[in-house]
């Protein structure tokens, strides 16, 4: 994992944030360490440079950096950090907006945790009521999970708050978007007072840290400019395509190029994934696809195959445009363009992951033609024509 080139982060210095470049000099438990390196991780991304100290010494932090710089496995380790493993109480909470990252955030935090036994249970809707009851019973220290989910254990008294020191808000503009701020409020109500809130994302609109000074305390920034937030390793295209139907027929002739590693595919409903896994499947192409609507076990089936490289296309909506890390994934293709500028950014981002490179390419109509250039100039970034040999880029 190549970290060397910085990512050009800004700072607010007037708080003067540290830069600690290696993960030995952070004053990290030795057990821990262990867990991070057998984990493969040699070095600190920018973003862990600068974040996980003031997480570890209880500030309040809001973290923003490019898709694929780590922040969920900073999340883990922080947490890690600041766990006092000697009592089974529930001493951390992380919030996300997909079960899927929920998921994902607490098998990491059991990997890089692995040395230290701590126990980490993902408390998410769709999967049973009763196996969450039993877990948290037992005591767990992290709890990694969606709003509605964690709240209901909550009230029922299984999650029991007393013990908690930290809340962390992953992909934290979605978590404060319309959808779940009532829920996030529910939840932080419960929690002691002087608990630490941490948010976490790629994209932190400005009306997202307006609403922070409401339960937030004298947090430090760790922003990046919004011009570096496009992937360096991620070339864009577009291919201009005069009829919605000529977007299938784009796709079918794209195919061998998709399955060279792994790619995604987003469309924006989930009854325009279902339609297009059947088309393509009609079509003798093999590809697999999930959406929020399905039931749990499914997704997770899904998830499993392709994190498995079993399956190597899949046709998803924006559920998986936030921080799902499959590492094989290089190619990432909008047969939609998305609904909001800071979906692109998420999208994009699911391929070329920790530097890695990675294609993504736009389907465009005559009437996207508008919303293409309005991510460019919002991104600072350039979308070209697709080239005849693609390929070869991936």
């Amino acid at each position: 994992m190549d970290f060397d080139k910085d990512e050009n982060i800004t700072f607010d210095t007037s708080k003067g944030v540290k830069v600690v470049s290696t993960f030995d000099g952070m004053g990290i438990r030795e057990d821990l360490l262990r867990g991070l390196y057998s984990y493969g991780f040699e070095k600190p991304s920018a973003i862990q440079q600068r974040a996980i100290v003031p997480i570890t010494s209880g500030r309040d932090v809001i973290a923003q950096a490019q898709s694929g710089t780590g922040k969920t496995s900073m999340i883990s380790l922080a947490l890690c950090q600041m766990l006092d493993t000697n009592t089974r109480e529930v001493q951390a909470l992380v919030l996300s907006p997909t079960r899927e990252l929920a998921t994902q955030t607490e098998k990491t935090a059991l990997a890089l945790g692995n040395f230290m036994s701590v126990q980490v249970h993902a408390c998410i809707g769709g999967r049973s009521i009763g196996e969450d009851i039993r877990k948290l019973d037992h005591g767990v220290h992290i709890v990694s999970g969606t709003p509605g989910r964690v709240f209901d254990m909550i009230k029922r008294r299984n999650l029991r708050t007393r013990n908690i020191k930290a809340l962390i808000l992953d992909e934290a503009d979605e978590m404060l978007n319309k959808g779940f701020k009532e829920q996030i409020y529910d939840v932080y109500r419960y929690l002691p007072p002087e608990t630490q809130v941490v948010l976490v994302s790629a994209t932190l609109p400005q009306e997202v840290l307006e609403m922070t000074t409401k339960f937030m305390t004298d947090p430090v920034r760790i922003l990046v400019k919004r011009d570096e937030l496009t992937l360096e390793g991620i070339k864009q295209f577009f291919v201009a395509v005069e009829k919605e139907e000529w977007k299938f027929d784009t796709l079918c002739d794209l195919y061998d190029t998709l399955t060279i590693t792994q790619a995604v595919i987003f469309c924006n409903t989930k009854r325009k994934v279902d339609w297009l896994t059947d088309k393509m499947r009609q079509n003798n192409f093999t590809v697999s696809s999930m959406h929020g609507d399905m039931p749990q076990k499914e997704r997770d089936a899904i998830m499993g195959e392709f994190r498995g490289g079993t399956t190597r296309v899949l046709i998803t909506t924006d559920v998986w445009a936030r921080g799902i890390d499959v590492q094989q994934v290089s190619l990432v293709i909008n047969y939609d363009l998305p609904n909001n500028r800071e979906n692109y950014i998420h999208r994009i981002g699911r391929s070329g992951r920790y530097g890695r490179k990675g294609v993504a390419i736009n389907f465009v109509k005559a009437d996207d033609v508008r919303i293409l250039r309005d991510i460019e100039q919002y991104y600072s970034t350039q979308i070209d024509e697709m080239p005849m040999n693609v390929a070869d880029l991936i």
